[in-house]
């Protein structure tokens, strides 16, 4: 067994919310982004609802606690603190200067949603009280993660969504979509509205549910590498640019890690799935490249390009704290690139701050590998930064935050990178820190 030993609760009343994040994990995947509870439109979600309860019952825990004890610096709930006051600066100065009226809605669901996904980040962060119960969570992630994957495996033998004939109780729809497709290959979108958001989630659990394959040895050998089988598989049928930028990505920090041998491992595996590939179906690996050889003349890769003029026009106007999160409407114009929205939107003091909560995770964890011992939590953390990278990479290639899925995933990462960090740096946070 190599999971970490688990540190023991420091008080009888410690917190515990890893079964609470994982509901929100079954509500984030398994629920389709098109439903929502009616009234609420747009903010109605039941994940971001879940996300927004989250951040209540973290401000009642910690800052509402009647005794609180000092604790040391979280530099990533800094850096997320940074990016919030930047997006309410930004807000502040919208709504205090002339706005169309039909972007007030949207600029106040931005600001539900990025309360939604700050409430995951820092519950995640607070309340996972042990080694063993962060394991527990990653177990989880990797379940529900290979269970959408599993799903993509289904959509694209059926050439079927399937998810647009679900129905939930409570719970209205926006109109439905249906199964795409590129090169003449289906794309799969999970329970994701688009192949795009599904793919980039998928890139971010690819170094988790690796960590969970070789290191949850506590589990069997085949029940521990179930989740990461139909990742593995389904991430080359899904025809999309992000998946593969992402998924290279985290496979390349991930074997910056990896001993040689499993190196090796590895590269046996991908080179014995490339000529797979090319035996049972050499159209799809002539499709895949075609996607990046051909890119100069791919319309949605035009339609990003030709926005930046566009862009910069509206930058020009609010250069630093932009015109509000949430405000640049689709009849403006789709940019599909969400680090020149932000730019739009928040500014460059706002698009920095939130680079800097990506460098900020991303640079705690790499130096917590340095200089832990246990081979487990090393490979955690270069796993958690493998996904952070994949995650924020990948926002260069659409605008994640109209993708509640992808950015709900990204944060919920973020927040568990918090909390190995904390737990290994024994920073006492939560209600563990009060006595």
């Amino acid at each position: 067994m190599t999971l970490a030993p688990s540190r023991p609760a420091s008080t009888a009343d410690a917190v515990d919310a890893v079964s609470w994040l994982s509901v929100y994990v079954v509500l984030l995947l398994f629920i389709p982004s098109r439903f929502v509870v009616g009234p609420l439109g747009s903010a109605g979600a039941p994940s971001m609802l879940f996300g927004v309860a989250s951040l209540l019952l973290w401000a009642l825990l910690i800052v509402g606690a009647t005794r609180r004890a000092r604790s040391g610096p979280q530099p990533i709930r800094i850096a997320l603190g940074v990016f919030l006051l930047c997006v309410g600066i930004s807000y502040a100065l919208a709504m205090t200067g002339p706005m169309s009226p039909d972007e007030v809605s949207p600029a106040d669901v931005a600001l539900l949603a990025l309360a939604s996904w700050s409430g995951t980040l820092v519950l995640t962060q607070d309340t996972v009280p042990s080694r063993s119960r962060l394991d527990t969570l990653l177990w989880r992630v990797a379940v529900c993660g290979g269970l959408i994957a599993l799903l993509g495996l289904v959509q694209v033998v059926t050439r079927e969504l399937w998810v647009d004939q679900l129905a939930i109780p409570s719970l209205s729809s926006t109109p439905g979509y249906s199964l795409s497709s590129r090169g003449g290959f289906p794309r799969p979108s999970g329970t994701s509205t688009h192949p795009i958001e599904y793919g980039v989630i998928l890139a971010m659990l690819l170094p988790i549910v690796l960590h969970v394959g070789f290191h949850h040895t506590h589990r069997g050998g085949i029940v521990r590498w179930l989740p990461a089988l139909p990742i593995v598989a389904i991430i080359p049928l899904t025809s999309s640019r992000s998946a593969y930028v992402g998924a290279l990505i985290a496979l390349g920090i991930c074997f910056i890690g990896w001993s040689s041998r499993r190196r090796l491992q590895l590269l046996g595996v991908g080179v014995a799935g490339l000529v797979a590939m090319t035996v049972v179906s050499p159209n799809l690996l002539n499709s895949i490249t075609r996607l990046f050889t051909g890119a100069a003349e791919d319309p949605s890769i035009t339609s990003r390009t030709d926005s930046f003029s566009l862009a910069g026009q509206f930058i020009a106007q609010s250069p630093f704290f932009g015109r509000g999160l949430g405000t640049f409407l689709p009849k403006y114009r789709i940019l599909d690139n969400q680090y020149l929205l932000l730019l739009v939107t928040i500014g460059i003091v706002g698009t920095l701050a939130f680079v800097a909560l990506g460098v900020t995770a991303a640079v705690i964890l790499a130096r917590l590998r340095s200089t832990v011992r246990h081979e487990a939590t090393r490979d955690l953390a270069m796993a958690l930064v493998a996904a952070v990278c994949a995650g924020f990479s990948c926002l260069f290639m659409f605008d994640a935050f109209a993708f509640p899925m992808t950015t709900g995933m990204l944060f919920l990462v973020l927040g568990i990178g918090g909390a190995l960090w904390r737990l290994e740096q024994r920073v006492p946070v939560g209600l563990d820190a009060l006595r």
